[in-house]
């Protein structure tokens, strides 16, 4: 059965942008019934609004705190994975504000040709599902991580001697671990435990 013999369900549609704060794509509409002439007649009539190209959100759907990380995820086909400083945030380490969403996308992406959005900068890596997290309804890098992906991009010393305090006194990271953040900082005094 093709797309266009799928009956609208508006149930399956909710479902799925309930898990999303409220977000879906074109692909996920479609695997609803939904083709886009009709959800053009939904944003006419107010019940849905188009956020991006492809990408989309229920009108009445309660706002979330983290919609800007929802869209970058969607937008990467639920591909990316939410890390460096935008990561840091996340698991509050630190009192790194940053002004885009930073996102790991695998590989494989590193030579397609996309638009990529303002907002958000892109980092390539094939991430383990070991060193991953999920921040309510997208993936992140875990501390670790996290940590390290910030060291190698050269994070200020401070904030990430900050990050890396803070993570080892909340249990949510060994030194071990922090092998990155230890050889960089080094540069600056060391690893102050």
């Amino acid at each position: 059965m093709n797309n266009s013999e799928v009956t609208p369900d508006w149930n399956v549609l909710y479902e799925t942008a309930s898990a999303q704060d409220g977000y879906f794509t074109t692909r996920q509409a479609a695997e609803a019934g939904y083709s886009t002439q009709l959800l053009l007649k939904h944003i006419h009539a107010g019940r849905v609004v188009r956020s991006r190209r492809g990408i989309y959100r229920l009108v009445h759907f309660p706002a979330g705190d983290y919609e800007e990380l929802v869209i970058a995820w969607l937008w990467s086909e639920q591909t990316g994975i939410v890390s460096h400083e935008t990561a840091l945030a996340l698991h509050g380490l630190s009192d790194v504000l940053p002004a885009k969403v930073h996102l790991t996308l695998p590989l494989s992406w590193k030579n397609r040709r996309f638009r990529v959005p303002e907002n958000i900068v892109l980092h390539y890596f094939d991430v383990s599902a070991n060193d991953r997290a999920w921040f309510g309804a997208v993936p992140t890098t875990g501390p670790g991580r996290t940590l390290n992906d910030c060291a190698l991009e050269n994070l200020s010393p401070d904030l990430l001697q900050q990050a890396a305090q803070q993570a080892l006194k909340r249990g949510v990271a060994t030194v071990d671990e922090l092998t990155d953040v230890k050889e960089y900082l080094r540069g600056f005094g060391g690893l102050n435990i």
